[in-house]
């Protein structure tokens, strides 16, 4: 049988749109038989992030930025993990401008992760064809991974 791949979603949503696109990505990952967990990084555990071999992140969009907590999320608790060489992924819902997601992808290859492309953004709240694209996302993060592990 093997080891089993696992994923883990970590996302910072105030509105709860960036949560919705969380929850489509790991039905994606889900359906390629690849163990996900999707978690609002309050709770997410650092062995949670060393056992994933994809992290994806998610965050809103607030004055063109990550929220604060999330970068010290990311600069903090996931590089302390290591991840360098590990599949990231990035995303997030936003109001205006939506830089949040390419920052969270520019840190994540700064730190040697393999991030997919592109980063998804959805303006407000995502519509049904939205989420596809995020299940999209999920399916493409799991067929990276079972390519990356053979």
């Amino acid at each position: 049988m093997g080891i089993r791949l696992k994923a883990i979603i970590v996302y910072l949503s105030t509105s709860g749109n960036t949560k919705a696109m969380a929850e489509a990505i790991a039905k994606g990952i889900e359906s390629m038989n690849v163990d996900v967990k999707a978690i609002s990084f309050y709770d997410v555990k650092s062995e949670e992030l060393n056992e994933a071999e994809a992290i994806a992140v998610g965050s809103s969009t607030f004055y063109y930025k990550m929220l604060p907590p999330m970068e010290k999320f990311i600069n903090e608790t996931l590089a302390a993990t290591n991840p360098k060489g590990k599949i990231g992924a990035a995303f997030g819902s936003y109001g205006w401008s939506g830089e949040a997601p390419i920052v969270i992808a520019e840190k994540m290859r700064e730190m040697g992760m393999t991030v997919m492309d592109p980063v998804l953004r959805i303006l407000h709240t995502p519509t049904d064809k939205d989420l596809q694209e995020c299940k999209r996302l999920g399916i493409d993060i799991a067929e990276k991974l079972k390519h990356m592990s053979k």
